[in-house]
């Protein structure tokens, strides 16, 4: 059985990787929430906000809760500034990988 301390131990690279699922799905669901309350007329996540999941490491999740919500695909902060924001993800993520490796 394993300890709550067992999960300090994991690797770096293990601990980013579940962050970044988490951060992923939090996202996803955060975009769709948005869209919600924009469709019942309730008080909206801010755009600002919503960018700084896709930044916080959430881009990929940002991008399927657009295509999935249907939501912010017409804005062109979120058309083409998700997509860049993931592409600077991925680079970022291949040169601290070949840094490190």
């Amino acid at each position: 059985m394993e300890r709550a301390t067992d999960f300090v131990c994991l690797p770096l690279f293990e601990l980013v990787l579940i962050y970044i699922v988490v951060v992923n799905v939090i996202t996803f669901f955060v975009y769709g929430i948005d869209k919600y309350k924009s469709r019942h007329g309730k008080w909206r996540i801010s755009e600002a906000a919503l960018i700084v999941w896709a930044v916080a490491g959430g881009s990929l999740g940002a991008w399927c809760g657009m295509k999935v919500w249907h939501h912010k695909t017409l804005h062109r902060k979120f058309r083409y500034g998700v997509p860049v924001i993931f592409v600077l993800q991925i680079v970022l993520a291949a040169y601290l990988y070949s840094l490190f490796s």
